[in-house]
């Protein structure tokens, strides 16, 4: 059971014998007792506010420097001292509502809506409206109206595609499939971009007290230093990762390259009987299933690599359901929380240096490369890419056969 919790049953079993002078001294040393944080802790399981906690904490110092007894006070009777605000005020609650949610409470062109709902401006608006409130009655106002400080939060994927549910079956139906021939599967995305140099990186890590590590004030790019764009592979049999480092264009060029180098320098010894590879890969980037390059780039990997190459692609709106989101990013990112990326070699060895209590292994290397823009592929190209699309979204499901092989049979 917490402090909380005690603290509650305490009271439950001593309120009804206690006065009010009394309860007062009573919290002043639970809360003294509990420390740093205390006032707040007690506040919350009694229902007194932290005023008369505090009123109880100085009359306690004060019999303690005087060591006399202190005189008797007048106890106020049962029901006694001010009334509740909200008892003189009753409209008070309800105009706060819709204040704080005026699209389903109140109007919702108020001037408010468009603002930040401070417990400052909330009490200036209901002042305005005639009631006399403080900020800090707000804040307890809003406490007992269940209303609390809140952060969005990243829930909506956009739309829904009715196709949906069944392409992730079907995902997950040739994931198993591979998996079970002992052949490799890989989930591929590009990570943000990130600016090189002493630029703040969100997060916290440990320093001595008082030494916050010092950057820039203004996230403007470096001329010299630029910009990198990790594109990561992500084996999600062996649970091993590859990134390359970009530091020019994320082209579908680029996104074929890094998966090349994942294959010299993980896949293939893993996996040297290997004929076919799956890919899954989100809708849209460098590797979406629009992007003309990237098929053709992978005509021309399968080609070299003398191997079958399957793609599944999520459908649109559901990126953060690939595998490489949520077992290899973002790991990567906390393990390079607070810490400024001062140069692209930083930025290899924190990659590489990222691990997990479930056994990620991840390499990185810098892709020095430059990568065109705009590279257009005729109809012509693409009509003679070696293409097997499957009956259920097409678009989305296919495999690009090797040339090579196939000449050779």
């Amino acid at each position: 059971m917490d402090s909380v919790a005690k603290i509650a049953n305490k009271y439950q079993a001593l309120s009804a014998r206690l006065d009010e002078a009394t309860l007062r001294l009573w919290a002043a040393v639970e809360a003294r007792h509990l420390g740093r944080g205390g006032v707040s802790a007690v506040a919350k399981a009694v229902g007194i506010s932290r005023t008369t906690i505090y009123a109880g904490l100085a009359e306690l110092d004060h019999a303690t420097l005087t060591t006399l007894a202190a005189p008797k006070q007048r106890v106020r009777t049962q029901g006694g001292g001010r009334k509740k605000l909200t008892r003189k005020d009753p409209t008070l609650l309800r105009d706060l509502d819709a204040l704080v949610d005026p699209t389903s409470r109140g109007d919702p062109m108020v001037a408010l809506r468009w603002t930040c709902k401070s417990t400052p401006r909330l009490a200036k608006e209901l002042q305005a409206q005639g009631h006399a409130v403080s900020q800090r009655t707000v804040c307890d106002l809003l406490a007992q109206m269940g209303y609390s400080l809140q952060s969005t939060r990243k829930t909506r994927e956009g739309g829904n595609h009715p196709d949906r549910d069944d392409q992730f079956q079907h995902i997950a139906s040739q994931v198993a499939q591979y998996q079970a021939a002992g052949d490799p599967v890989i989930s591929v995305d590009t990570k943000k971009k990130e600016l090189i140099g002493d630029f703040k990186n969100g997060g916290q890590e440990w320093q001595r007290k008082g030494t916050p590590e010092e950057v820039r004030v203004y996230d403007f790019i470096d001329p010299g230093l630029g910009k990198v764009a990790p594109y990561g592979v992500y084996d999600l049999t062996a649970n091993q990762g590859w990134v390359s480092v970009g530091i020019d264009h994320d082209t579908a060029e680029f996104a074929v390259e890094s998966i090349r180098r994942w294959w010299q320098e993980m896949g293939q010894p893993l996996y040297p009987k290997a004929k076919r590879l799956l890919i899954t890969a989100d809708c849209g980037g460098s590797n979406g299933y629009r992007v003309r390059l990237w098929r053709l780039q992978l005509q021309k990997l399968a080609d070299e690599l003398g191997m079958t190459i399957q793609v599944c692609h999520f459908p649109p709106g559901t990126s953060k359901w690939n595998k490489i989101e949520h077992r290899m990013f973002c790991h990567i990112t906390q393990n390079w929380r607070g810490r400024p990326l001062l140069s692209r070699k930083v930025v290899v060895n924190l990659i590489g240096n990222t691990t997990t209590a479930a056994g990620l292994r991840i390499q990185a290397e810098l892709d020095e490369n430059t990568y065109q823009a705009g590279i257009k592929v005729s109809d012509q190209e693409l009509a003679e890419l070696v293409i097997e699309r499957e009956d259920f979204h097409g678009e989305w499901n296919y495999k690009i056969k090797s040339r090579v092989s196939m000449n050779i049979a």
